[in-house]
């Protein structure tokens, strides 16, 4: 088969997985033109056509569904075995793909990497950043970091952080002529700075607990976010409560930029876990890895 040939399909695997010509074009870092210039013209030689093409969604055909199904696995194995040529050298090397979400990635995972990373120059690591719970599998990532509740039952895991728990904070200037929250269902005549979870949708609901007894509260305010690090940002501007990791509220609360309220009903929460699939064959690379990223208390 002409090399040609090779590189149509493997693009032909990636829209399609990708379900995307804009994310497909990424990851080749190419023109999405120039990918649907090479796809059209695949599906020329081909004579079939593969993709479906719409303004909101790209999706493979009866035949393209065949052709993903048929050569997609055996791609997948050339890159497994490949990958596995790594164990040969005297050094770990290759490219890792780890997603993770906004506060994950900047409490945990990098402050690892930063001496992680110098002592082996021949792996390369990859952070994408989703606060959603991304099927890893699919999106083809070697592994992603949730909490511990919220871990599939057939994933292999590893903790990579402590047992944390999240804080009502609010600017001096807000309280300035309000009353301070004495229980949990106070919040509700206050405005408080919501965060969206990108995967479902859904606003996130308040989380508190008293004897055991769990509260759930549902806020309101002006501004919504998906991204914990804006919440705390509108926080500290004095645009109503915000909750989030007690780790980075913590320095403004030292500094007296935020008040902290409700302390004795914010709850610990199973820390932060790497998790990867359990048929997943573990280049040393990503065995080094999660043994430097592996939480030690």
């Amino acid at each position: 088969m002409p090399r040609q040939n090779v590189n149509d399909l493997l693009a032909f695997l990636a829209v399609a997985r990708e379900r995307s010509f804009t994310k497909a074009a990424a990851r080749f870092g190419i023109s999405q033109s120039a990918l649907s210039h090479t796809i059209r013209q695949l599906e020329a030689r081909l004579g079939v056509r593969l993709l479906m093409r719409s303004t909101r969604a790209v999706a493979p055909t009866e035949a393209g569904e065949r052709l993903l199904e048929r050569i997609g696995p055996h791609f997948d194995q050339i890159e497994i075995e490949v990958d596995a040529l790594n164990e040969l050298r005297e050094k770990p090397a290759g490219t890792v793909r780890i997603v993770a979400p906004d506060y994950a990635i900047n409490n945990i995972l990098w402050p690892k990497l930063k001496t992680f990373l110098p002592k082996y120059p021949d792996i390369k690591i990859e952070l994408l950043l989703d606060n959603g719970l991304t099927d890893i599998i699919t999106e083809r990532y070697d592994a992603g970091v949730r909490m511990g509740e919220q871990l599939a039952k057939d994933m292999i895991s590893a903790r990579i952080g402590p047992d944390f728990r999240f804080c009502v904070v609010g600017a001096r200037s807000y309280f300035a002529n309000r009353p301070i929250p004495e229980k949990p269902q106070d919040l509700m005549q206050h405005d408080c700075i919501n965060y969206r979870f990108p995967s479902s949708g859904a606003l996130y609901v308040w989380e508190f607990e008293e004897n055991s007894r769990e509260i759930k509260v549902r806020v309101d305010g002006q501004l919504v976010f998906n991204n914990i690090f804006h919440v705390l940002d509108a926080a500290l501007a004095g645009r109503g409560l915000g909750y989030v990791p007690e780790e980075i509220a913590l320095p403004h609360i030292a500094k007296g930029k935020l008040q902290r309220v409700l302390e004795d009903w914010s709850p610990y929460w199973d820390g932060y876990h790497l998790y990867y699939p359990s048929r997943r064959q573990s280049s040393p690379a990503f065995v080094t890895l999660v043994d430097a990223l592996r939480y030690r208390e």
